[in-house]
């Protein structure tokens, strides 16, 4: 597994629960994980049923093991300041940026500035080693922006040291492209097994190859557990409402005379079976779709109590068997 893990997804994919179940996955048997949030939606503070996250690695979960996962929700304002800090060295002089409202300005006016810091800071944590030459980190997991605008946001170093050509700045752009375009790094897209995010995860797919972007996996997120295979939804539509009715007469479900309670279960049985047959051909010819494209599949179950603790735990669970650490 590369050490930095980026997880992009259509937006209702549930992208932050995949990386963070991610996370806990690469952290098993005694790995520490970086878990990072580029978006300030504090969606990764609430699956793991904590405080919001500080502009500060935090320990936020044991993992099966003893493994550990950190967490870190970048702020650009303050990544800004470490950034002057370490290249230009500006102490407080960069804090006084910040009290007349400069550092913000940069971050909000600046063409790809924001971008150019959160993956800086994500990579940074990827190369950092302790004082014995170890990495800190055995892998850092982002949870990156959406399917639609990750190309743009993986590639902004690229721009950046096309138009500084020389300097710090150049410098540090072509280090964060390094780790980006190289075996380091994969871009996971996470999907669910209908028509417009099945699109977009394709479409996804060929920008991020298109700009030599190094990409992991497909993760179908939220499957439903199959009921009926095709044989069955045959002899479901074929089957006469009049048997369906004797059927459930039979089991004791209303009496035999017509137009019974057995009579009036007939109906809404068969529009269910019908709603659940089309949506088998539809999945069916999504993971198609997903085929073609010829990346690894993995496929994580919805889950019936809704997602809690617990359940990251078991998506967890599920991508370690399926070999995702």
């Amino acid at each position: 597994m590369s050490r930095l893990q980026v997880v992009s997804g259509k937006g209702g994919t549930g992208k932050t629960t995949v990386a963070a179940a991610l996370a806990l996955a690469l952290a098993t048997e005694g790995k520490r994980t970086l878990l990072v949030e580029v978006e300030g939606r504090q969606g990764i503070a609430q699956l793991f049923e904590t405080e919001a996250l500080p502009y500060q690695e935090r320990k936020i979960a044991v993992a099966p093991g003893g493994g550990e996962v950190h967490a870190l929700a970048i702020d650009p304002e303050l990544a800004l300041l470490d950034y002057l800090q370490m290249f230009y060295k500006l102490g407080g002089a960069g804090r006084a940026l910040k009290k007349i409202g400069a550092i913000d300005f940069a971050t909000t006016v600046a063409p790809g500035l924001r971008d150019v810091l959160l993956t800086g800071k994500a990579c940074e944590a990827v190369r950092r080693k302790d004082k014995a030459g170890r990495f800190i980190y055995d892998h850092v997991v982002m949870d990156a922006p959406p399917t639609g605008r990750i190309t743009r946001f993986l590639n902004v170093n690229d721009e950046v040291a096309g138009l500084a050509k020389i300097g710090p700045i150049h410098n540090q752009a072509q280090a964060v492209m390094r780790v980006l375009k190289s075996k380091q790094t994969a871009v996971h897209l996470v999907t669910l097994l209908e028509e417009m995010p099945v699109q977009e995860t394709a479409d996804g797919i060929a920008e991020l190859r298109a700009a030599r972007l190094p990409v992991g996996r497909v993760i179908v997120n939220m499957v439903r557990p199959q009921v009926l295979d095709a044989a069955d939804l045959e002899l479901v539509r074929s089957v006469p409402r009049t048997a369906v009715a004797q059927s459930l007469s039979a089991a004791g479900l209303g009496g035999a005379r017509r137009g019974g309670k057995a009579e009036q279960l007939v109906g809404p049985l068969l529009a269910q079976a019908t709603e659940y047959a089309e949506r088998y051909a539809l999945e069916h010819e999504q993971r198609a779709v997903l085929a073609e494209l010829d990346l690894p599949r993995h496929e994580l179950p919805l889950l019936a109590e809704g997602m809690d603790l617990a359940g990251l735990y078991e998506l967890a669970t599920e991508l370690r068997e399926q070999g995702m650490s």
